[in-house]
């Protein structure tokens, strides 16, 4: 028998097979045929090594074994026209059997072999020794193209393990190889039929020569690879017991690989691996992976590792560390995953749970959130407010989500939020209750800036601004929102915008019709760059970008979303003009009622270009011929700029403030500034219920 010294020489350089020095021990004939058993109940293969007669070279096949009952073993090759051609002027040496970081060398006596397998009688004894280098797993499938300097190869990856990969590029004819130059990175992409898998930039460690095909051996530069913007404010990371699993199907070997996850965040997860088998490559997407926990929570998702720590987690510690990020969820189970983590953080911390609704109801009137006007006007749809309100907070659509601090089954706090627009998400049912808690209101609105930090990179979330409309006299909104654009000193991150709200009642006869140079035309890309210079001019913030009020724009995708959720959402674009001349955009929101309870989901927004030229009285036949088109009777009308109502003397029954964030650029500015906020507020109680009306 062959010591594990001179082991070395019959392996195969993609195999990369190497032992640690003193590992070997002797193994018997039993646990050397369980061994054959179990990698063909896996389907696996075993290493089948030829030793060239005249030259210092060796070839090794992969083989099946066949089940086995005794000493004698029966294989079947894998590649089947191998045997005819490889292992010419070859002798048969030994065979490997693999099993994760251990590996079996034995010599088995040669019975027969032809082109479709091999007969061999076992050894009673055969030697186990450990790897002492990453094992390297082969591949299949996987289409790979190289570039460098404006050269390109196209080629397959033959195999892998996590510091380097093998990949086999073809040639044209034309002596492209030699634009490669092996002392300069070239990039890599893997890819399959569906989807790019991986992409780096990457050291030559070695080639073969070869004018149609050459092996490149490639090692990446970077353990770390950066996939979104860095955050100021990084998602919180939870250690959850039991521990997750993370399960998934490797996209380069197609093996089944779980995981055990170390800690997690609403944006990621990180994993420990061993580390000779270790199979994460920073920079690899992981199309469909399952993160497990225990036998109740489970969610499916595509993520992609960002890092790989080469150190042993502990000493004398084979165990490294791998992080991952999400790259899309559905948005459901995205939500559910906060819910458990928020949990763990804080027990009184609810995010889109099951909630009791007549609780919920008793909160918004005694914190004054739903005050006698207000009251006044939902009272007679309660019965199918109700409803919509059953359906939002017990079936978990996709288009809502909410958060609830709840302390002995009172809820202390309350927020909700809609996806309204394409990319923005409404705030509002901001409430706190003070008689119970000062701090309710500001907590709950901590949940919400943490959960966009932990969502907004998720494809699924499409979150790109938020919203909230406020009453200007309402001090909690007006403080914690009016201060945040201060704070932030940026329009483009953050920015406020007032309205003139009123409710209109048609009055006006089906055959009133606009004379003269006035007409009501649907909104062309024209009228919206009108929109966009006055509004550029005006403001400068963010309303239209948050009302995806933008050229092109198309809510199709969020209206199938609101019908498969059971609720409808319309959008119609309309443009008042005279002579040609655009005056005003008037957007008509049509939503089931009550599903904001200021019903400003279902309103018409009156946006003001030319205030000079643009008489009321135009503005009110407009309103008549528009509701009358929708068979509605009594609208909420919000007129922008406030200052036209005042200017034309339009009657108007409040002021509201449209906030609009930022959330791609300004959510880690934004919790700073909430932190900065409750710490202030935390000694500071007012006199009675502060609610924040929100819509």
């Amino acid at each position: 028998m062959k010591d594990a010294s001179k082991i070395l020489q019959f392996a195969r350089p993609d195999t990369v097979i190497e032992f640690a020095p003193g590992s070997e021990k002797e193994v018997g004939l039993n646990k050397l045929i369980n061994k054959l058993n179990f990698i063909n109940f896996q389907e696996e293969s075993i290493l089948v090594n030829f030793r060239h007669s005249k030259y210092p070279r060796t070839v090794t096949l992969e083989a099946a074994p066949l089940p086995c009952l005794n000493n004698k073993l029966e294989c079947r090759w894998v590649t089947t026209d191998a045997i005819n051609t490889s292992t010419v002027g070859c002798v048969f040496d030994n065979i490997f059997v693999v099993s994760g970081h251990r590996l079996i060398m034995a010599e088995p006596e040669l019975i027969s072999i032809d082109e479709e397998g091999a007969t061999f009688l076992l050894p009673d004894k055969a030697i186990e020794v450990n790897y002492r280098k990453s094992r390297r797993h082969p591949c299949q499938g996987i289409a790979v193209e190289l570039f460098q300097n404006g050269a390109r190869l196209n080629g397959t990856l033959l195999d892998f393990s996590a510091l380097t990969f093998r990949v086999e590029a073809t040639g044209d004819g034309s002596r492209n190889f030699n634009w490669i130059n092996d002392e300069a990175a070239v990039q890599v992409i893997f890819s399959d039929d569906h989807t790019t898998l991986y992409s780096a930039e990457c050291r030559i460690a070695t080639q073969t020569l070869g004018h149609s095909r050459r092996i490149y051996v490639l090692e990446p530069l970077q353990a770390h690879m950066r996939r979104f913007k860095a955050k100021e404010v990084r998602s919180l990371r939870h250690e959850l017991l039991p521990l997750p699993n993370a399960v998934f199907r490797h996209p380069f070997s197609h093996r089944n690989i779980d995981l055990k996850v170390l800690d997690i965040s609403g944006s990621g997860f990180s994993v420990c691996e061993d580390f000779e088998s270790s199979v994460l490559l920073p920079g690899m997407i992981i199309p469909d992976l399952e993160l497990r926990i225990g036998n109740g929570f489970a969610t499916r998702c595509s993520a992609q590792v960002i890092y790989r720590e080469d150190k042993p987690l502990k000493e004398k510690s084979s165990l490294v560390k791998c992080g991952l990020c999400f790259l899309d969820m559905d948005i459901r189970d995205h939500v559910s995953l906060l819910s458990i983590l928020y949990l763990a953080k804080d027990k009184h911390s609810y995010i889109s749970t099951q909630i009791d609704l007549d609780a919920l109801w008793q909160f918004f009137f005694d914190s004054g959130f739903i005050y006698p006007e207000k009251y006044h006007y939902v009272q007679a749809n309660k019965a199918q407010l109700k409803e919509t309100y059953r359906r939002l907070y017990t079936e978990n659509p996709s288009i809502a989500r909410h958060f609830v601090y709840q302390e002995h089954g009172t809820i202390l706090g309350h927020l909700a939020m809609l996806r309204f627009y394409r990319g923005s998400w409404l705030v509002h049912h901001h409430a706190s209750n003070k008689a119970e808690s000062s701090l309710g209101g500001l907590i709950v609105l901590n949940h919400l800036s943490h959960s966009t930090n932990d969502s907004y990179n998720l494809k699924s979330s499409k979150m790109d601004y938020l919203i909230c409309y406020y009453r200007p006299d309402n001090k909690f909104p007006n403080r914690v929102f009016g201060e945040a654009v201060q704070a932030m000193g940026d329009k483009k991150g953050c920015s406020i915008d007032t309205f003139a709200y009123f409710h209109y009642h048609r009055t006006f006869s089906d055959n009133w019709n606009f004379s003269g140079p006035w007409s009501l035309t649907r909104t062309t890309r024209e009228d919206l760059f009108d929109l966009e210079a006055f509004y550029e001019q005006h403001s400068g913030g963010l309303m239209l970008n948050a009302f995806d009020l933008e050229p092109g724009c198309d809510c199709g995708e969020l209206a199938q979303d609101y019908r498969e959720a059971g609720f409808k959402l319309e959008r119609h674009l309309y443009t008042l003009k005279r002579g040609g001349t655009a005056k005003a955009v008037v957007m008509v929101n049509i939503s089931d009622i009550g599903l904001n309870l200021s019903d400003l989901t279902n309103c018409i927004t009156v946006l003001i270009i030319d205030q000079e030229q643009f008489p009321k009285d135009i503005l009110l036949i407009a309103l008549s011929i528009i509701t009358h088109k929708y068979q509605q009777n009594d609208l909420p009308v919000l007129v922008y700029p406030a200052s036209y109502a005042e200017h034309t003397s339009l009657p108007f029954e409040r002021k509201y403030t449209l906030w609009a964030f930022n959330i791609q650029t300004h959510t880690s500015k934004f919790i700073k500034y909430l932190g900065d906020l409750h710490n202030r507020n935390r000694h500071r109680r007012t006199q009675g219920t502060e609610s924040a009306q929100g819509t």
